[in-house]
């Protein structure tokens, strides 16, 4: 008893760090081959040859680092349209960011684009996708509010996914396709240290975007007309907010491929934690995400070889499920 009242006294945001820390350490561990933790970091890190510092740095720690951070790129952005249009269903695909990068990799599958790039031409296109869209969807909202930004969002998206539903139609040859559509099915395995660099620059810059404006997502808990009497410019700090979300959706669907449902379940998973307010959602939803992410990847390398099931399909079988049942709760209490 006495153990359980000290744990009620740790802040929950403590908690979770610690709870993503273990998970960030059981990944390291789980693997093919029984490799000690600490000693390949160590290895690793003091440039020592040998099989444990191979594994440790080249397979097992960019995975797992990439699992994290785009599992916190979800989760955040996630929270924060859902704190800025006040509707616990909003997504952060809403914004178009993810099927424009979807699109910019898929044509580099189809037409070959960026030879000299190699592995990494994917990336590129992704986010230039993502940017290209992003400008899209600004433009055809012009100076609306929020929730016209996000409606734009969805019809740029809904562009961007009948464009993808061509290249797919249209690929050269069987090959090709089977590449692009295990791409979109979302994976962090085969990647390896300089795809997390390429991804932390736009994940750094879009969390600053939102960070720096917590204090109008605060204020819109209470609506438009208390934020815009707080001296807060809503439209401004609206597209801000949906840049940076798009950001952050663009980078890490170029890098990782589709992983939907995180950014819708993770800060409902998180809102208990922070007392439905939306500016203190925002690291919670961070932390559960890439918990999330990095639980699912660690399933999928659990299942016997040969048959191991994409990242992108088991959270979205995962997702689902949660999200029917926050529908018939929503329901519930609607009526």
């Amino acid at each position: 008893m006495k153990f359980l009242e000290n744990v009620r006294k740790i802040p929950s945001t403590a908690l979770l760090l610690l709870g993503l820390v273990a998970v960030f350490f059981l990944s390291l561990s789980i693997g093919s081959a029984p490799v000690p933790v600490l000693a390949g970091l160590f290895e690793w890190f003091t440039g020592q040859p040998g099989l444990n510092a191979l594994v440790m740095g080249e397979i097992r720690l960019p995975r797992t680092l990439l699992a994290l951070s785009v599992g916190a790129a979800l989760g955040l952005s996630g929270a924060a349209l859902q704190g800025l249009l006040r509707n616990p269903l909003a997504d952060p695909s809403l914004t178009g960011a993810s099927q424009g990068a979807a699109l910019g990799a898929a044509s580099v599958f189809y037409f070959a684009l960026l030879p000299g790039l190699g592995v990494f031409a994917p990336l590129l296109a992704g986010l230039i996708g993502a940017g290209l869209t992003l400008l899209l969807t600004l433009w055809l909202a012009g100076s609306g509010r929020p929730a016209l930004l996000l409606l734009a969002g969805l019809a740029v998206a809904s562009i961007s996914g009948a464009a993808l539903a061509a290249v797919l139609n249209f690929a050269p040859n069987p090959c090709a396709m089977q590449e692009l559509v295990f791409w979109l099915l979302g994976s962090v395995s085969q990647r390896g240290m300089a795809h997390l660099a390429f991804l932390l620059p736009a994940l750094v810059v879009g969390f600053v975007l939102i960070w720096r404006q917590r204090q109008l997502l605060a204020a819109l808990s209470l609506g438009e007309q208390v934020a815009t009497s707080l001296g807060l410019d809503v439209q401004r700090g609206g597209r801000i907010i949906v840049l940076g979300a798009a950001i952050l959706v663009g980078a890490a669907v170029a890098t990782a491929g589709n992983i939907g449902f995180v950014g819708l379940i993770a800060p409902h998973l998180a809102r208990p934690l922070a007392q439905n307010r939306p500016d203190r959602l925002l690291w919670p939803a961070a932390a559960i995400g890439a918990t999330l992410v990095l639980l699912a990847d660690i399933a999928v390398r659990l299942m016997p070889p040969g048959r191991e099931i994409r990242l992108g399909v088991l959270t979205a079988l995962i997702g689902t499920p949660l999200f029917i049942r926050l529908i018939w709760k929503m329901r519930r209490e609607w009526l």
